[in-house]
């Protein structure tokens, strides 16, 4: 078919390369079914009549075709990179756009913090307000242990409250002691047990903790669990040693009792002051308490100088027990404990000696003390 070769062929390589390759199968396509329509349409041949071709009429008829089948491709994707050597156009009057950084936040300084248990005791201070640890005793001789304890808790402790034997050794104390009063949360209590030390010589130590009316034990530390406790040596009550020439034995001597300077009973008001070498009262010498009521109204003993003062207990201590007693200026709330009860003192000339509180009139709080002073042995 010449006239196809001369006008078709020309046309149809022409529209080949204005198309991207991937469209090369629809224009195929479209080529096989344009030829089978053109052939069907063809009159029969005859040796009188040559068929004449319309090119211009074919290339617009497959222009169209393949027209149509492209519309049925997708989009051709185009190329937005921008070419090595071409530079972006910045229009000067536009600002750069910035991209915020996104930063974290300080933490905050309000954390919520755990709340504190109903139940748990801290250290006073001291927490041994008699019986410091290691102290030494006589065999079987009584004395009273006494802990300075805080109420770090949230509930009050009240005379259902007791301090409960827990472990070790409990040198002849009863096992629960109950408190005296309230304790509400913050404030400070001195717990007295009364003891007695075994009679063979030894190191021994008595924990202990508290329990409430549910019979929950607690003490002290940060989770409210250690106990607190009685450490003491029992030591010689006589020392025997071998004569080397017979090998008899002999007692050692037992030393001079010491000798006692002052002793007797003092009725003290609020704003009295003693002299403890000579019990002389608001003799304006050498005094070395003073009785003072604080602005919250409990009622003091208060050291003055050089004097120090401790409880010691219900039982009555010996010059030795005064001695090694944990002495401090720290005052005392008469308050706090009942008749009978025993302080230790070092006059502000350092003569040892024992104060009981023999009555606390609750109508004008005269307070009435016996006590004892003794000469540096």
């Amino acid at each position: 078919m010449p006239g196809m070769e001369k006008g078709i062929l020309p046309a149809i390589k022409a529209l080949m390369q204005s198309y991207q390759p991937h469209q090369l199968r629809f224009f195929s396509l479209a080529m096989l079914l344009m030829l089978g329509l053109t052939m069907c349409n063809m009159p029969g041949r005859s040796s009188e009549t040559t068929p004449t071709l319309d090119v211009t009429q074919a290339y617009q008829t497959v222009e169209a075709k393949l027209t149509e089948a492209t519309t049925l491709l997708p989009p051709t994707p185009q190329d937005t990179a921008t070419p090595s050597n071409s530079s972006p156009t910045v229009s000067p009057n536009t600002a750069p756009a910035i991209t915020p950084t996104a930063t974290s936040a300080p933490p905050s300084t309000n954390q919520p913090t755990a709340s504190r248990p109903c139940d748990q005791a801290g250290a006073g201070n001291p927490i041994d307000v008699t019986i410091p640890d290691d102290t030494a005793i006589l065999p079987n001789q009584a004395f009273t242990k006494i802990w300075r304890l805080e109420n770090v808790g949230t509930c009050t402790w009240t005379k259902d409250y007791t301090v409960t034997f827990f472990s070790g050794e409990q040198m002849g104390a009863p096992a629960n002691v109950n408190l005296r009063g309230d304790v509400a949360p913050g404030q400070t209590v001195d717990i007295a047990v009364d003891m007695t030390a075994p009679k063979e010589p030894g190191k021994y130590q008595g924990n202990w903790k508290l329990k409430n009316p549910s019979n929950v034990l607690f003490g002290i530390g940060p989770s409210g669990g250690a106990p607190f406790w009685v450490r003491i040596t029992v030591a010689e009550g006589s020392t025997v040693s071998p004569t080397a020439s017979t090998g008899t034995p002999t007692l050692t001597a037992s030393p001079t009792p010491p000798t006692v300077v002052a002793s007797g009973s003092v009725r003290l008001v609020p704003g009295s002051r003693i002299d403890l070498d000579t019990l002389a009262v608001n003799s304006g010498e050498k005094e070395d308490l003073s009785y003072e009521t604080d602005p919250e109204g409990k009622h003091l003993l208060m050291p003055l100088e050089s004097a120090q003062i401790v409880v010691f207990g219900s039982n009555q201590p010996n010059i030795s027990n005064c001695q090694q007693a944990a002495l401090s200026s720290t005052p005392v709330g008469v308050d706090d404990f009942p008749a009978g009860t025993y302080l230790c003192y070092r006059t502000g000339q350092g003569l040892p000696g024992w104060a009981r509180i023999t009555s606390l009139n609750i109508d004008n709080y005269e307070l009435e003390l016996s006590l004892l002073t003794w000469s540096q042995p």
